[in-house]
């Protein structure tokens, strides 16, 4: 028939998966998604995953039809239905939009992913993921994003003085990575990337790890392996690629904690995390959401491969939910954040005292110290760096938040608030 959408083996009439929910998950149907079938890390997927009896299928990203119409969606690949539970997404930067186009629609067909097109795409740009992991408190190198070449000479003074990291927004392996010692060099760098429309970032050096540093590769909620990298001769990134050498390091507590946090607030389940050693701890240089494993499987002796494989079948029963789309599908219904930093009137009141009294309160969580308290308590006192997350019908939301801020009666301070400012 004349626009109907391929047949999904593996289907119900409704669309729902036929395989028996309690089926052991060696019947796990796993494709990984890479253009390079022999490459090291696909190679050791494959092997590992048929080490747990999966018949794993190495899908290539460019060789999906994506079909959409009349509220339904279909994938094909290389012409034939893609019946796949699960995928692991292997997607080169060359072919960063296609493959985060696919692994989208992908997901919007409930098919399992490693990491998600949005996470992929936060961690590809350099900016956006520095924009995130500093929103987040995550320690970063100080970072400069330059549109002119007038601005060169403000960037550097920013970041601590000369020399200087330079860099485009979107890079791997250490290319379009460069080091100036001198302004004059720095500014014709950056004009010259400029001319060729290149985003550029201007960086803070870090002189303590000229030459090196960490790589933590995180599956799921913590690291898996880790080594040191260091570069060879008189050259400063330590990339693997670039004939840097690789050594085991055990990390210290505050270096896996960061790789973990900065891999998760980028959304990414499989990463790979490099952290330079300040004199004050770790720093967030990048996260890698398709990290090789060559290098750090030797270095570490760890089977950084099984260990993913691993974790997608223990995963693949649950899958993470975009709450806001989720709730906006009730006409009219949504989430609203309010940031209390922007607010400061009502930084010390309780959190009932922000309506009226015997309403129903409509914050079902509350950020704090990058932690969710969930159904806060009424009595809780709100924090400078607080955000309310609130859901409910949006018109009757925004009216009741904007007079939750605007009208917080006197006695919202508890006896310790008025302590406190009479101190």
């Amino acid at each position: 028939m004349k626009g109907a959408f391929p047949r999904r083996a593996g289907m119900d009439k409704e669309g729902g998966n036929s395989r028996d929910a309690d089926a052991s998950r060696s019947d796990l149907r796993l494709a990984i998604l890479s253009r390079g079938p022999r490459l090291y890390s696909t190679r050791r997927l494959v092997e590992e995953a048929r080490k747990r009896g999966l018949d794993p299928y190495v899908a290539d990203p460019m060789k999906f039809s994506l079909f959409v119409a009349d509220g339904r969606i279909d994938v094909l690949h290389n012409g034939e239905p893609f019946n796949f539970d699960a995928v692991i997404p292997r997607i080169g930067h060359s072919i960063t939009k296609h493959g985060v186009a696919v692994l989208r629609h992908l997901e919007q067909l409930g098919i399992w992913t490693a990491n998600s097109g949005v996470g992929i795409l936060q961690s590809r740009d350099k900016l956006h993921a520095s924009q995130i992991l500093a929103r987040n408190r995550l320690p970063v190198p100080r970072t400069t994003y330059v549109r002119d070449i007038i601005d060169v000479e403000t960037a550097v003074d920013f970041v601590g003085g000369l020399p200087v990291v330079i860099k485009v927004t979107q890079g791997t392996q250490g290319q379009g990575v460069f080091l100036r010692h001198t302004l004059r060099e720095s500014k014709n760098l950056v004009q010259g990337l400029l001319l060729t429309g290149r985003a550029v970032l201007v960086q803070e050096y870090i002189a303590e790890s000229h030459g090196k540093d960490i790589r933590a590769l995180v599956v799921g909620d913590r690291v898996v392996a880790s080594m040191r990298r260091k570069a060879r001769g008189r050259e400063f990134r330590s990339n693997y690629h670039l004939n840097g050498t690789v050594e085991k390091v055990d990390l210290l507590p505050e270096y896996e904690e960061a790789a973990c946090r900065a891999a998760r607030v980028l959304g990414l389940h499989v990463a790979g995390v490099d952290l330079l050693e300040a004199e004050d701890g770790p720093l967030v240089l990048e996260v890698n959401s398709s990290p090789g494993l060559e290098g750090i499987e030797k270095a570490s002796g760890v089977n950084v491969a099984g260990a993913i494989i691993d974790y997608v079948m223990n995963e693949t029963e649950f899958s993470e939910v975009d709450l806001d789309q989720l709730l906006r599908t009730v006409p009219g219904s949504g989430v609203l954040s309010l940031q209390i930093r922007n607010h400061p009137n009502v930084v010390g009141k309780r959190l009932a005292s922000l309506f009226k009294s015997g309403a129903e309160i409509p914050v079902f969580a509350l950020s704090r110290d990058n932690a969710l308290i969930w159904n806060p308590s009424d009595e809780i006192q709100l924090r400078w760096d607080d955000i309310l997350v609130c859901y409910g019908e949006l018109t009757k939301l925004r009216a009741s938040l904007r007079q939750a801020i605007l009208d917080v009666p006197s006695d919202a301070f508890t006896v310790e608030d008025r302590e406190g400012s009479n101190a």
